[in-house]
């Protein structure tokens, strides 16, 4: 194993509650541990090392994992990442371009200035003391190596409400990260076949903005509402041979038989 993988690590940042990030991070298919960072955020803590083989250096595997878990969620997913030459973070929201960092391992920074004012802006930061703090990160500095640069960020975001918790330092060797998150009682989300990521991922959808509207009173209204207005619509297309408002009452009928059936079919205990 080479040296960059031994002192490789990586946290992945969640700006939403354990609960939510949960369903989504199923459908990684990689076994990770899972627990609150601060108010309104989560850090999950990968317990397998993929970038290790050699396939794919740390930076592109937790930007891959970021981007898929910031695809269909309503919260951006920032994955900080170092190993032996290099550390940096990498910013995902929804469908929007993935910002990113780097820094070398003595400090110097590799990135460009325009990315961290849309880090700052993405996340709500204030746009005058943090995205001057944000700033000095670019700077050069004889005394900040790389994990000092990752340490400065996540004050930075300390503000926004991130605590880590105690252990789960940025800079940490993955193993290390792996063990203070099992003693810490962090819970374990891993992969458990399809069907269960079907499920999982209709969780996801379902704690979105569309959820309210896909299970649940206003669901169920919608549904009979068109069950309602489809039934005489589709009789009165029939009794004048309009296949067009036929047609109309079909679709409201339909949907709103499978917007009933779907909410039966999800309902919990």
């Amino acid at each position: 194993m080479s040296r960059a993988s031994t002192a490789s690590g990586a946290l992945l940042l969640c700006r939403a509650e354990p609960a939510v990030v949960r369903p989504a991070a199923h459908l990684l298919r990689e076994r990770m541990r899972l627990a609150p960072a601060g108010e309104g955020w989560s850090v999950l803590v990968p317990e397998t090392k993929p970038w290790a083989s050699g396939a794919d250096p740390v930076d592109q595997v937790l930007g891959g994992w970021a981007a898929a878990l910031a695809v269909g969620a309503a919260w951006p997913v920032l994955a900080l990442w170092w190993d032996a030459d290099r550390a940096g973070y990498a910013l995902a929201a929804g469908f929007r371009r993935t910002v990113g960092y780097v820094w070398l391992a003595d400090g110097t920074a590799a990135g460009e200035g325009e990315a961290m004012r849309t880090f700052a802006a993405r996340l709500g930061l204030d746009p005058v003391l943090d995205l001057e703090q944000l700033d000095r990160l670019t700077r050069p500095d004889p005394a900040a190596d790389a994990r000092a640069r990752l340490l400065g960020l996540t004050a930075v975001l300390a503000r926004a409400g991130v605590a880590l918790p105690v252990g789960l330092t940025p800079g940490e060797s993955a193993d290390r990260l792996r063990s203070v998150a099992v003693a810490r009682g962090a819970e374990t989300v891993e992969w458990s076949g399809w069907r269960d990521a079907v499920r999982a991922e209709l969780d996801v959808v379902e704690e979105g903005p569309l959820g309210p509207w896909l299970r649940g009173p206003r669901a169920r209204a919608l549904g009979a509402a068109q069950l309602a207005l489809g039934l005489p619509l589709a009789a009165w297309g029939l009794a004048r041979r309009s296949g067009g408002w036929t047609v109309a009452g079909a679709v409201l009928l339909t949907h709103g038989a499978l917007s009933l059936a779907y909410d039966r079919a999800r309902e919990r205990p």
